[in-house]
Order: C-alpha cells, then sequence, then structure tokens
C-alpha cells in the first residue's frame, strides 16, 4: 500500500510532499516526521527506496508506506503525557516519533511477535539517541518493546489513551481491541480493508469513523498451546534492556532530575538553544509560483516550522526569545547578494541556508561532573 505521493530525493522533500497532498496536517505531526530520518530504519542495501511512498519488507522487518504513516499519526490526536500502546511496533519507527510528541512523563510501549526484529527495534533507538540531533531539540518518552502476539495481552495490562494496530484485523477481534483504550482513548486500525479511527466515548459507546482504503497483512492468530493455556503478555513490567519498571510507577528521583537538568539546559543561556553554521540543503524546484512552498522561499519560516519554539513555564512560546531569535535571524541572513546571487542560479534547487548546531551536548560535556554523570544525561547507555 502507497504510491500516493511521488518520491523525495531526502526525508524533507518526502515530507513536503506528504504536506502538499495534505496527509500531512498539523505542525506537531510535521516536526516529528522531520526529526527522524526514514532511511535510518532501512538496512543499508535498501536505503535508496526509504523515500519513496511505499511499504518495504525485508524478512520480518516491515515499514508501512509513509502516507499510511501521516494518516495514523494525524488520526490519534497525540499530545504530552498520553499513554500509547503499539501493537505490531516492528521497527520502531512509528514508536519513536510518537515518542517525541508524548514527552517524559508519556506511557510508549510496543508488542512485536518476532524477537529478532524488537532487537533491531532496539538498535535502531539506541542510534537514534546517540546520533541524532533532533533528540536534543524534544522532550522525549523512550518507546519500550515486549515479545509476544497482541491477542493475547494480559487484562491487567490494559487500557491505553492511544492505540495503533499495524496489522488488518478481523472483525471477531474488533470488541478485543475496543477495550483496550480508555475512555476518551482513541484506536487506529485496518478494519475490513479500511483504516478506522475508533474513539470511546463512554464504558460501553464508541465512535466509528473510516479513513482510507489499505491492505494490511491480517493478525497472525495465537497458537494452540499443548495445555490449553496461552501465554499472556504482560505489559505491567516492561523490559528496558535490563531495567525491569512497572507500566504506571512514579518516576525515580534520578529520572526526574535528569528531565528536570535537561529542561533547565535548554532554556539557559543568551538565546535560543540552536546555534546556526551555514550547509546546503537540497530542495526541489516548485514547477510554478502558485504551488511555491514558504519553506523553500523563506528561511526563517522553514526553521520555525522545523524545531519545536523554546517554551516557557506555561507551555507557551517566549516572545522575548521570539524576538530575539529574529533579530538574530535578521543579523544572520543580511550578506552581499552579488555572490550569492549567481551561486543561487547555477545551483538551481540547492539553496544555502542556516541550520542548528547541536548546543546541548556541548552544554552538557562542558558542566563540573564526573563523566559517567554526562553520558547519563546525554541517554547514552553502556554496551
Amino acid at each position: 500500500m502507497g504510491g500516493a505521493v511521488s518520491a523525495g530525493e531526502d526525508n524533507d522533500e518526502l515530507i513536503d510532499n506528504l504536506k502538499e497532498a495534505q496527509y500531512i496536517r498539523s505542525d506537531l505531526v510535521e516536526h516529528a516526521f522531520r526529526a527522524i530520518d526514514r532511511a535510518d530504519y532501512y538496512l543499508e542495501e535498501f536505503r535508496d527506496s526509504a523515500y519513496k511512498d511505499l511499504a518495504w519488507r525485508h524478512g520480518n522487518i516491515h515499514l508501512s508506506a509513509p502516507c499510511i504513516y501521516s494518516e495514523v499519526m494525524e488520526a490519534l490526536d497525540l499530545h504530552p503525557g498520553l499513554s500509547f500502546l503499539n501493537l505490531g511496533s516492528g521497527t520502531g519507527y512509528l514508536s519513536t516519533m510518537v515518542g517525541l510528541i508524548l514527552g517524559p512523563f508519556g506511557v510508549n510501549h510496543g508488542v512485536e511477535l518476532h524477537e529478532d526484529v524488537i532487537e533491531y527495534a532496539y538498535q535502531k533507538l539506541d542510534f537514534f539517541i546517540k546520533t541524532n540531533d533532533s533528540f536534543d531539540r524534544f522532550e522525549f518518552c523512550e518507546p519500550s518493546f515486549v515479545v509476544g502476539n497482541c491477542l493475547e495481552i494480559a487484562p491487567e495490562s490494559r487500557q491505553y489513551d492511544r492505540v495503533y494496530c499495524g496489522a488488518g484485523v478481523q472483525r471477531e477481534h474488533e470488541d478485543y481491541m475496543k477495550k483496550l483504550l480508555k475512555v476518551g482513548g482513541i484506536l487506529v486500525l485496518p478494519l475490513e480493508e479500511k483504516l478506522t479511527k475508533i474513539t470511546r466515548t463512554g464504558y460501553n459507546t464508541w465512535e466509528t469513523r473510516k479513513i482510507i482504503a489499505v491492505s494490511f497483512a491480517p493478525l497472525v492468530l495465537p497458537k494452540h498451546r499443548e495445555n490449553g493455556k496461552p501465554i499472556a503478555v504482560s505489559l505491567r513490567e516492561c523490559q528496558m534492556r535490563k531495567v525491569i519498571t512497572a507500566m504506571f510507577e512514579v518516576r525515580s528521583l534520578q529520572d526526574l532530575s535528569r528531565i528536570t537538568i535537561r529542561h533547565f539546559l535548554k532554556q539557559c543561556g543568551s538565546g535560543p538553544l540552536e546555534a546556526r553554521k551555514r550547509t546546503r540543503v537540497k530542495r526541489r524546484k516548485r514547477h510554478s509560483q502558485k504551488h511555491s512552498n514558504p519553506l523553500l522561499s523563506n528561511s526563517y519560516l522553514f526553521m520555525n516550522r522545523l524545531m519545536p519554539a523554546p517554551m516557557d513555564s506555561n507551555n507557551n512560546q517566549s516572545s522575548t526569545d521570539n524576538e530575539d531569535e529574529e533579530e538574530d535571524l535578521g543579523r544572520v541572513y543580511e550578506e552581499p547578494e552579488d555572490n550569492n546571487e549567481d551561486e543561487r542560479r547555477m545551483e538551481g534547487s540547492v539553496l544555502v541556508m542556516e541550520t542548528p548546531l547541536n548546543l546541548m551536548r556541548e552544554r552538557i560535556l562542558s558542566l563540573p561532573l564526573p563523566e559517567p554523570l554526562k553520558m547519563y544525561l546525554l541517554y547514552y547507555r553502556e554496551k
């Protein structure tokens, strides 16, 4: 399933195409998609296909088409602090994007049938945390995954604010899926060849909306066991490597301290966290002025939409910081035009822009702290 939008040359161009086709409609979802390069979740030999709007499968590893993930993210109506369950979590690509929105006080769980895929997902999660500068621009809810069949979830592990199922659900399992939701929760799943959004409006009341036609492989039914008893999948104790944490337990003082220190470092200083450096970012030429994109014509708009702005204690954008940033950007872009004009004409769709330089890690590394504590603040794990 896929092919609804044209292929991009890179992740940003793929997102541009999804926005033009109205698959991505909100800034929150756009930020999450731009923060994670889809190609990072492909095996190296298949990366050339990462920016096509097509599903990809290799053995047990599977990624849905970008247009499907876009519709799912929009339908889930995510915001910080929610609990999320991903049934058939696969590579962890969707769970990681969701985690960028849920923030440090959300819950982000996944159930995956294949143990080798969970190992692959944790490898990709480590790679994202340790190498992607976007990680330091978001408050992140790190996903955790368990092996098991999503039709065997233990009753005590329910219920969640948001649930997504990445496999075709037969009508006889619809009620089972609905019971995974809290009242007010949202379930998104392929049901009878339609991506469907189900909202639990009351204890026994639901609202259902069909989104788009899709084609998913069906759910794998639990295997019949010799003793006749199914193996219950418990999410109340999700194993995150060697650390066992209860699903809704209070955060440890250590974790709360790390969250608070990182939040403070984002806010401190004389200006925005991100410094700027010169780089070249490829952008596709628009065919006409009618379809021109402000992301291409206005570098400030691109920066502002790509990265969440500093937030004050009331979760409102700081007007002072915005004014300082506008002045800073104004100074950055004041430069002679005679040389750049010829360069732009020769390069075509290659625009010279300002992009952020990660300062969060530099600030942490400059703190007068023991090295292991710095690594902890950076979320580095010992192998």
